[in-house]
């Protein structure tokens, strides 16, 4: 049930991002079909990498299994136990519960990230509730130099925590050490150094916890002696910690980070060490008499009276860390889808004010162009109509629909401005009716270009052929583009272009160039929208009209004469 979380985000994440190709994004059929494909894949490769890591990260954290974890609904702390964990353990232990905490053993430092790793992944809501205790046992060692090299490699270890959670643990640490006089505590005895305590406390179960002081004051009789014997032998242990872990742990070195306890504690309790240990080489300075050694077979009792003591942060679980991807993933996907759809809109009404703006320029010409651009006005305020009466198209909701307060103009551009009459059949025997041809520009020019290309000839040449047919009217060469660029340079390309034409058919034709006039619109008339790759090609055009017009100019070899 856990590993269901993270797959179920991914699969929320590629449904999101499929519904915004094909539902919102103002893309090509081949572009929506590459994306989705493209979705489609990383969403494979995401799972499939998921399921891969978490086998892996399993089988590289060695000897904790997930039945050594404590179950998702644990409510106590959950302690990772480094340093000398071995004497607080069982043989071939890796967890021991007590009534208030989960303590499991970490074998060796490179284990420790690897272990919090598997905990984020596993039981996420136990996050919260985990702390690294250092544990030392200065008996357990007879070089300085080896002990403080193991503390580097902690130091590192616990570094390296924060970088799968983002933030760091509470670290914690406690010292086990013999007491004094082997048998005289029949019971361990806990003292604790916190932030908020100035003075060293005294932790005993069932009672409230007494400062040093206070503590070796409160002792009568016999039992003042040892009470006394015990704050000389912590005073001694302080000093040695002081000289030996604090310079290392609380001081960065290279790339190891200073680390910072937020408690540290010490158990006097009978603790089997190695001859020569460092803790009797550091008594042997002072008094040139080293302890007795004491010995235990059973494990050391674990530090629970320290627990209430450590910062707690509220849990969190694997549906809480579900639910707030999956808002993010939410939120994304609404702002993307709203930036879609108001991209959609304004290309619409961009389109929409290109064909009223196209036909409120015919006024004056003849019927033809007239009509037309109303029939695109028409056939706009028709679509609207049934928006208006079966829905909006998802692209363009959203709340960013503006289509309601253009069918209002669409309608009174329409009432406002009726079309001319098409010239009557008796005036066309008389007067000819001018002819338009549509040459595309992509058929005679490069991109961007204004030369003619060399497979252009058999265009141009069919289009010399219909003036040659019509003597003695005027020949009106237009250049168009799409809004594609600059609309200053497309208005020059238009010209250049309608140049080039003109002056082909004046050389080759041999056409006076009193024939011609020579237009350049660039983007001011389109025929289509241009919000798609067909609409931009109808309007990249040049247009030859051949107006009639008796005596306009003079073909050579024909018997009409030029127009003074």
């Amino acid at each position: 049930m856990r590993d269901l979380y993270p797959r179920l985000l991914t699969a929320l994440g590629a449904v999101l991002a499929l519904w915004l190709i094909l539902g919102f994004w103002p893309l090509s059929e081949a572009s929506k079909a590459v994306l989705s494909l493209l979705v489609v894949l990383v969403c494979g490769v995401m799972l499939w990498r998921q399921q891969g890591t978490n086998r892996a990260l399993a089988t590289r954290v060695k000897g904790t299994r997930q039945e050594h974890l404590p179950p998702e609904g644990y409510q106590g702390a959950v302690i990772l136990v480094c340093g000398d964990n071995t004497a607080l353990f069982a043989p071939d232990s890796w967890q021991r519960e007590t009534c208030h905490g989960w303590y499991l053993r970490v074998e060796d430092a490179p284990q420790l990230p690897l272990l919090v790793q598997l905990f984020n992944q596993y039981r996420p809501a136990l996050v919260p509730q985990l702390s690294i205790l250092l544990a030392t046992f200065p008996e357990h060692h007879c070089c300085e130099g080896d002990f403080i090299h193991r503390l580097r490699g902690w130091q590192r270890a616990v570094g390296q925590c924060h970088l799968p959670l983002g933030c760091a643990l509470p670290l914690w640490g406690v010292t086990w050490v013999s007491p004094p006089v082997a048998g005289t505590w029949a019971e361990p005895v806990w003292f604790s150094a916190l932030n908020h305590h100035p003075e060293m406390q005294v932790h005993q179960p069932g009672q409230v916890n007494l400062p040093l002081s206070q503590w070796v004051n409160d002792a009568h009789g016999r039992s003042r002696q040892p009470c006394v014997s015990m704050a000389l032998w912590l005073g001694s242990l302080l000093a040695w910690r002081e000289r030996t872990i604090q310079p290392v742990l609380s001081v960065p070195a290279g790339d190891l980070p200073a680390l910072e306890f937020c408690q540290q504690g010490v158990c006097v309790a009978p603790v089997q060490g190695e001859q020569s240990n460092l803790w009797q080489q550091h008594i042997a300075s002072y008094t040139t008499l080293p302890p007795g050694a004491a010995a235990t077979e059973s494990s050391l009792p674990l530090p629970d009276l320290f627990l209430p003591e450590l910062p707690h942060r509220p849990g969190i679980t694997p549906q809480s860390v579900f639910w707030r991807y999956a808002g993010l993933l939410g939120g994304a996907f609404l702002a993307l889808a709203m930036l879609a759809s108001w991209v959609n809109n304004q290309q619409f009404i961009r389109d929409i004010g290109d064909h009223l703006a196209l036909y409120q320029r015919t006024s004056g010409e003849w019927a033809e162009p007239v009509l037309r651009a109303q029939q695109r006005l028409q056939a706009d305020a028709a679509q609207l109509g049934t928006w208006q009466r079966q829905g909006v198209p998802q692209r363009y909701s959203l709340g960013l629909y503006q289509g309601e307060r253009l069918l209002p103009l669409l309608e009174a551009a329409l009432t406002d401005k009726a079309p001319l009459p098409l010239p009557h059949p008796v005036v066309t025997t008389t007067i000819p009716e001018p002819e338009t041809l549509n040459l595309d520009s992509l058929s005679l020019f490069d991109s961007g270009k204004y030369k003619l290309k060399p497979g252009s000839t058999s265009v141009l040449v069919s289009a010399l052929v219909a003036i040659r047919e019509r003597p003695g009217g005027l020949v009106v060469i237009a250049g168009h583009t799409d809004n594609t660029g600059n609309p200053a340079h497309n208005q020059l390309l238009s010209l250049k272009r309608a140049e080039a034409v003109r002056d082909w058919m004046r050389d080759t034709g041999g056409v006076p160039e009193s024939c011609f006039a020579v237009q350049g619109y660039g983007e001011s008339r389109p025929v289509a929208p241009n919000g798609t790759p067909e609409g931009r090609a109808r309007n990249r055009r040049v247009e030859i009209t051949l107006l009639p017009g008796a005596n306009a100019c003079q073909i050579p070899g024909s018997n009409i004469n030029t127009a003074a």
